[in-house]
């Protein structure tokens, strides 16, 4: 049993397994997606386009949201009518009277019906209120 000039019989390469890698790559994928949807708030509406929108410092704002379909929706919750809208709202700036409201409303829409919407708000109490914009990408 001496030892030849021979490769010793054990012809094992050492690579990296990338299987686990992979495995964890895809799982944080998952999650991101997941995630992701649940951090945007308000109902999703194309937003009208400006070449400069004022961002205050103001924390969170209450985002109500009008669809093109003129459903109104407060963060992502669906109000039947203008009354249920307003009850709403009311409870919303009871705990916080002095919240800021942030209105997305969707840009096919026209003004009178978003002036309605803003009426809408301001009856319910909100003392200050915007407007959300996407902001216009220069050339």
């Amino acid at each position: 049993m001496g030892m030849t000039g021979g490769s010793g019989g054990s012809g094992m390469k050492s690579e990296i397994n990338v299987t686990p890698l992979v495995d964890v790559v895809l799982v944080l994928l998952i999650i991101f997606m997941v995630v992701t949807p649940l951090m945007q708030r308000g109902k999703a509406v194309a937003l009208p386009k400006a070449s400069h929108s004022s961002e205050k410092g103001e924390t969170d704002p209450l985002v109500v949201s009008v669809t093109v379909d003129e459903k109104l929706y407060v963060e992502s919750e669906l109000s039947p009518d203008a009354e249920h809208f307003k009850e709403r709202m009311q409870e919303e700036l009871r705990t916080q009277p002095s919240r800021r409201v942030l209105l997305k409303a969707d840009q096919a829409l026209a003004c009178a019906q978003v002036q309605k919407v803003m009426a809408l708000i301001r009856t319910s109490g909100a003392k200050t209120m915007g407007l959300g914009v996407d902001e216009l990408k220069a050339p």
